[in-house]
């Protein structure tokens, strides 16, 4: 669904509309502020108000244009009433991205440290195998994540390669993008406008009731967000899984010739 956008020339700052008239604009609609010349410090400085006063709205300040642009966001009943939709999802997100990383190591016969796959995938990234075709699906490596497309539906889903073997980890603009993508949730029950902001509220509100809960990362301080109902899996340290390695790399190293110790002068 297509929102409608209510635009409102600001020749004087007496004709900026009160917090009480903003905060009544349904979801369906958003609010763009014009302003005239003479009035961009003024224009700054209620901007910034707007985003400190205004909770569960997005206000965003053009920087170039003279216009302040404030949306709705999703409600905490909205999402309190969808909970177990977004529950299904991240359910099917986990499901099908452990899938499809599957299926594409098997396509290119790569063997994946299922401890750390971003390894593996790093790989991929040093020549043509970063992106291609599996099955019915477009990939593409990048970053920590490797996305992929449907060709026939348009299905998008990120599968993140830095949480070990848990492969539904659910960043809030890419969740939202899977949402919206998947055919079988159409049409959605709650809409979706702005794809990270209600994505971020949606992961919050699901942490607040308990549905979702943060993961660590096997990279540094870098933590994640996933569903509680599902089978957990071992997330290793990035120290952890390197250490081994580290550890039979040594043991399989020749010792350095000694001519001495060949002739039996040293032992």
């Amino acid at each position: 669904m297509d929102r409608k956008t209510d635009i409102i020339p600001i020749r004087t700052l007496e004709q900026v509309p009160s917090l009480e008239s903003i905060s009544a604009i349904p979801r369906e609609s958003t609010l763009k502020l014009v302003f005239m010349s003479g009035l961009d410090d003024q224009r700054e400085e209620i901007g910034k108000n707007l985003k400190m006063r205004l909770t569960g709205f997005q206000v965003g300040v053009h920087t170039i244009k003279p216009e302040i642009n404030i949306a709705k966001l999703i409600t905490d009943k909205e999402i309190e009433d969808n909970q177990s939709f977004f529950i299904e999802c991240a359910k099917d997100y986990r499901l099908l991205g452990e899938e499809l990383v599957f299926m594409l190591v098997h396509k290119l016969g790569i063997n994946l440290n299922k401890s750390f796959p971003i390894e593996t995938f790093n790989e991929l990234k040093q020549d043509h195998r970063q992106s291609g075709k599996v099955g019915n699906w477009r990939y593409f490596v990048h970053g920590f994540h490797c996305g992929f497309k449907n060709i026939k539906t348009n299905q998008e889903i990120e599968v993140p390669l830095v949480f070990g073997p848990e492969f539904g980890e659910l960043d809030p603009y890419f969740f939202t993008r899977y949402i919206k993508s998947t055919p079988k949730y159409n049409p959605l029950p709650v809409e979706i406008y702005e794809d990270y902001a209600d994505g971020v509220r949606i992961n919050e509100k699901m942490l607040k009731l308990g549905k979702f809960e943060r993961i660590k990362s096997n990279v540094g301080d870098h933590y994640g967000i996933v569903v509680v109902d599902r089978g957990k899996a071992e997330i290793k340290s990035s120290k952890d899984v390197n250490e081994p390695q580290e550890l039979r790399n040594k043991q399989n190293k020749k010792p350095k010739f000694s001519f001495w110790r060949f002739i039996g002068l040293k032992s």
